[in-house]
């Protein structure tokens, strides 16, 4: 007699091995299965690493609830809205001052331009950032070496990266206390004391090397145009970390307004106030997901591509598992009479469907470990597509991940099966009178064309976005980029830039060489909106974006002048300015060129008008520009003769070294910088492509499956049409019709789907591709061409079958 503890214990025994004849008898549907949850699985496991590292980039805050940024929302003329992150210098401190809500609030200053950090005989470029003196209490940048008491509050004491320490001493800890050389090109420039090495966290968005006091910036900006003591300047950051219990939203509101208050009682008869934009928060750890604002509000950015993914990991498994749901109904039949007789001698309903419930889970945990596998192997080429450094860490969040997807897919897989077979009337299944009822039927076909459509709209989606990212790479931009480097004007360059360049004409290979303060990708040099010109109303406000540049620099762009003409060193033009055509729209100027305007103080003559051209990315239209003429600035830029690129690069290197001893050449081409504005798009493009593959061949497998299992059963019929002489072709179509029927309702699903989705994210960008019918036909034909293929393969073999074996076999 067995015990309680006994019979659960030989019943689990009794179902795997079961289980295990089951899966040895079906081999064919067996592999299949594994197959395609195994894909599924690694594909699922891959977008989820992916998103995870998205997901947790700048959460390294101790205090991330409580720390936000402080944005700003700035009227345009033509009424639309400037979102920016750059505030007043002072508007941290003020904060901190008039609001009890506040516990600290912090400024922070970036420099885009590298300096040259100097000790003993190491010269090393490094990017700084001025921060306050409660930078350390805000973020959680652990220190190294040095104390968070004394870092940031002496004029004269830095703090540096543990990656800056290594380079020039060795090991992080024997940098503090030790003075070095900096070397801007401005008034920064000069010796420093080491107070602390801070400690960068891995998932940090924006880096920087070198951390100056805040209140260094504050001394040696007085008097000029970045002042921060004047409430009009707009250059700096400023992130507050709310006291515990403080509504976020509620303090949003409060500060609203809180610097159109300072400008109205501080200057009280200025125009400023009238330019000054509403304040509002966003928490910090969101800047990096919710980048992209439209009307003054986030309108989406990268957490678009992070649900996107997560969308696609979703769908991808759901084929695997409707796979699995339609190849085991398929095979019921089998099964029917082990339910009927094992429902006759007493099995409940309930122990069936756990039965069968446990196989799939079986299979789903079966396939996880080959998906591991799969992971393992595609792991360094998703990296190179993605840009990231993922790995398989092995700790308690990713196998708490592994084990609820893989237990998902396993309840998802099993459930309808289980529950189809679990429901059989052993009486009929005995008499041989059961016969798969019209829902089953319905069910099965209806996951056939669910299956069908996501491939579908992969598909269509890979098309897309390759024609977007071939437009953005292909588009007249309005100035040409092909074969232009440029690099910093570093060291002697500063002073010296002149010379310099003179003499990089004057190489074999070199077309042109200047320079410019920014870039065309977005970094510029000059910004706001205070400019007047003549007729300029009282309430009328634009927003100008602005580059320096050299004589030369309009040619080497190859900038085209619609009026007037461009800089020239036959003239004085120190004094001299060129709009673009936005521009002078947004002014309403008549007859622009000789006009004198006044560009934060300084009178400017109108010399040219440029044609409007692409400065930083697609997403926006052109803004109202300017250019103005200025010697040495912050960037060199050469362009070198096609086909001569690698000697040339030789001889500029080796005179750089020789007029820059001890620093290393290191240059970018432009054609890279503008790539990589839409390195995102580039990879969702890439990454779709094998996306979409992974989820055809996942449907096709299921597909292969269902022709495998649909002509075993009419392999009567089959043999009977083939002695009566049926032909081979007749069969084919026999078999093929009905399934051919479903991925054609498939494609008229997924196509108006497809095609609204699509519309809406393209409608993102100021200039995007129109989706063509030709892409959808494109799909249709590919994805027909694909599911007859599968279909024929399975079909053809059960149309030359023997028809004397199968009518024996009955």
């Amino acid at each position: 007699m067995l015990s309680k503890q006994q019979k659960p214990v030989i019943m689990f025994k009794s179902y795997l091995k079961t289980t295990w004849r089951s899966f040895l008898k079906e081999k064919q549907a067996t592999v299949l299965n594994l197959a395609g949850l195994a894909t599924g699985l690694a594909c699922a496991i891959l977008i989820y690493l992916w998103v995870s590292n998205e997901v947790n980039v700048d959460k390294f805050s101790k205090n991330d609830s409580r720390l936000f940024a402080v944005m700003k929302n700035s009227p345009n003329s033509d009424g639309t809205i400037f979102t920016s992150p750059l505030t007043q210098g002072l508007l941290a401190k003020s904060l901190k001052e008039d609001l009890p809500e506040v516990e600290y609030a912090v400024s922070l200053r970036r420099d885009g331009h590298a300096g040259i950090i100097t000790s003993g005989d190491k010269h090393i470029k490094a990017l700084p950032a001025f921060a306050s003196g409660n930078f350390l209490k805000v973020f959680s940048y652990p220190l190294v070496g040095g104390s968070p008491a004394n870092a940031l509050t002496e004029p004269e004491g830095i703090l540096i990266s543990p990656a800056l320490a290594v380079s020039l001493f060795g090991t992080a800890q024997q940098a503090t206390g030790k003075n070095i050389s900096w070397d801007h090109g401005d008034q920064f420039s000069g010796l420093y004391n080491i107070t602390g090495v801070f400690s960068m966290p891995p998932n940090a968005s924006e880096k920087f090397d070198v951390l100056f006091p805040f209140s260094l910036y504050a001394a040696k900006q007085a008097g000029t145009r970045g002042d921060i003591t004047f409430w009009g300047s707009n250059s700096t950051e400023t992130f507050v970390l709310l006291k515990k219990g403080v509504n976020a939203n509620e303090f949003g509101e409060k500060i609203k307004d809180y610097t159109k208050n300072k400008i109205r009682k501080l200057y009280a008869n200025s125009d400023l106030v009238k330019y000054e934009g509403n304040l509002f928060l966003q928490r910090y750890s969101d800047r990096y997901l919710y980048n992209r604002f439209e009307g003054g509000r986030p309108d989406g950015g990268r957490i678009e591509y992070v649900k996107l993914f997560s969308l696609v990991a979703i769908f991808v498994l759901l084929i695997a598992c409707i796979n699995f749901m339609n190849l085991s109904t398929a095979s019921a039949a089998r099964k029917m009479k082990e339910v009927g007789i094992r429902k006759i001698i007493g099995a409940k309903r309930s122990r069936l469907i756990l039965q069968y419930a446990g196989r799939s889970m079986l299979l789903a945990f079966s396939s996880l470990a080959i998906a591991l596998m799969i992971v393992l192997l595609l792991l360094p080429s998703f990296n190179t597509i993605t840009g990231k450094h993922l790995s398989l860490q092995v700790n308690a969040s990713f196998i708490t991940a592994l084990f609820v997807i893989t237990f998902i897919t396993g309840v998802i897989s099993g459930s309808y099966p289980a529950l189809y077979l679990s429901g059989f009337k052993p009486a009929l299944v005995l008499k041989g009178k059961l016969s798969p009822v019209v829902g089953e039927v319905w069910v099965r076909k209806g996951l056939v064309v669910f299956q069908f459509a996501i491939s579908v709209f992969l598909i269509i989606s890979v098309l897309v976005i390759q024609g977007q990212v071939n437009l953005v790479q292909t588009k007249n931009l309005g100035y040409n980029k092909d074969n232009i480097i440029h690099f910093a004007s570093d060291g002697k360059l500063r002073n010296g830039l002149e010379l310099f360049t003179s003499e990089i004409k004057k190489m074999p290979g070199v077309v042109n060489a200047s320079s410019m303060d920014g870039n065309m990708t977005g970094v510029y040099s000059q910004g706001g909106g205070g400019i007047s010109w003549p007729g300029k109303g009282l309430n009328e406000g634009v927003e100008f974006t602005g580059l320096d540049m050299d004589y030369g620099m309009m040619e080497m762009l190859e900038l085209q002048v619609s009026e007037g003409r461009a800089f020239s060193q036959q003239f004085a033009d120190s004094n001299s300015v060129i709009f673009n055509e936005s521009a002078i729209k947004a002014m309403h100027l008549d007859r622009p060129v000789g006009k004198t305007v006044t560009l934060w103080g300084a009178k400017k003559q109108i010399i040219g008008i440029v044609k409007d051209f692409q400065f930083g990315s697609m997403y926006k239209k052109t803004g109202p520009f300017f250019l103005r003429c200025a010697p040495n600035n912050s960037s060199v830029f050469v362009k070198i003769k096609r086909g001569t690129e690698k000697q040339t690069l030789a001889r500029l290197e080796k005179f750089y070294k020789q007029y820059n001893e001890g620093l290393p050449f290191e240059y970018t081409f432009m054609d890279d910088d503008y790539n990589a504005l839409y390195a995102s798009e580039q990879r969702v493009s890439e990454l779709s492509k094998y996306f979409a593959g992974l989820a055809i061949i996942i449907s096709c497998l299921g597909l292969f499956g269902l022709v495998a299992f649909t002509a075993q059963k009419r392999r009567k019929e089959i043999g009977i049409r083939k002695v009566t002489g049926a032909s081979v072709i007749s069969i084919i179509l026999l078999l093929s019709k009905d399934f051919i029927r479903l991925v054609i309702i498939a494609l008229a699903t997924a196509l108006p789907l497809a095609w609204w989705v699509l519309r809406n994210w393209l409608q993102g960008f100021a200039y995007h591709v129109t989706i063509s019918s030709g892409m959808f036909f494109i799909a249709a034909l590919c994805v027909i061409s694909i599911a007859l293929l599968t279909i024929c393969l399975q079909a053809i073999k059960a149309a030359m079958a023997n028809p004397v074996a199968a009518l024996r076999a009955e």
